[in-house]
């Protein structure tokens, strides 16, 4: 089985291959970031922290056990969640700005210990060993991809899913309501830091080098904007806005020093004419739904109404 899936990927141009893994990695943070940003409203700039967490993780857990690859994710997603639980609970008091300042705060603290810490090289960078996996790491990367989808989609349609909406839409109602609007969120960001460490610890063995440079705020911003685009609280625009917005600068080389400019314009242009995203208030089960041509619940009950 792993001899033929490594002959596929072996007949994939390698510059291709290595497009379609940044975009499966993107989707797996983006899908995370959603359900902290998406489905909770809590703004988040710190994603990027977790993401190098996970990274550093993973690598040092390969280095120090040599775990199968499998168990190394898993590990990794519950100390970056783990890790994300300790620091929500006190920031996660705040909301809007404050919280996207302490969000920000933190991952320059990550970036900061990451530089300095001798374990993981300082600021040299670490040299990560292959995964010990007999699936090659395009194919596993996909897999973990389709996973996560799965996970969030069933998240959102979830009892704890529509709590988080009912914290988005108007915290103090919810309380009223007798959510534990704390706990809640404490939960959701330790699941979206979860697919953030898991995305890192793919991240980190697919380049087989990570360095903390390259979980700076830029990075943060990068994977928002994936969920921006593709539509807040929507598993299959944030799958799309991932796809767009990772593949972009690759298909925007050839422009050399002006990518950049058309990157921001495209960005701004579709964010004028759809300022809810691509598929702002879209999920997954509504487009089963209407392919097989019925109509989602909540649509046929406000036309029952309407009548």
């Amino acid at each position: 089985m792993g001899d033929t899936l490594q002959s596929l990927v072996v007949t994939i141009d390698p510059y291709l291959m290595q497009i379609l893994v940044n975009i499966g990695i993107a989707i797996i943070l983006a899908l995370g970031l959603n359900v902290i940003v998406g489905l909770t409203g809590q703004l988040s700039l710190g994603h990027a922290a977790f993401m190098s967490i996970g990274a550093f993780t993973s690598a040092m857990i390969t280095i120090k056990t040599g775990l199968p690859f499998s168990l190394n994710l898993v590990a990794t997603g519950v100390v970056t969640a783990i890790v994300a639980a300790i620091i929500g609970f006190p920031i996660l008091r705040l909301t809007g700005d404050y919280l996207a300042i302490c969000t920000l705060g933190f991952a320059e603290i990550v970036k900061v210990f990451f530089l300095n810490f001798e374990p993981t090289n300082k600021a040299l960078g670490l040299t990560v060993p292959a995964a010990k996996t007999v699936i090659p790491m395009p194919i596993y990367v996909l897999g973990v991809a389709i996973l996560s989808i799965v996970l969030v989609t069933f998240v959102q349609s979830s009892r704890f899913g529509r709590a988080l909406k009912a914290i988005r839409e108007d915290e103090i109602a919810a309380e009223a309501m007798g959510i534990n609007t704390t706990r809640y969120k404490i939960q959701a960001f330790a699941l979206g830091s979860f697919l953030a460490g898991v995305g890192g610890g793919l991240y980190a063995h697919f380049l087989s080098y990570i360095n903390p440079s390259d979980f700076g705020f830029l990075k943060s911003v990068d994977i928002l904007s994936m969920v921006v685009l593709g539509g807040l609280g929507s598993v299959p625009g944030t799958v799309i806005g991932s796809f767009i917005l990772a593949s972009a600068p690759e298909f925007l080389r050839f422009m050399a020093q002006y990518r950049m400019l058309v990157y921001g314009a495209l960005l701004v242009f579709l964010m004028v004419f759809r300022p809810n995203g691509l598929l702002g208030g879209v999920n997954f089960t509504e487009l089963v739904l209407r392919a097989f041509g019925r109509k989602p619940a909540g649509v046929a009950l406000k036309q029952k109404t309407d009548k």
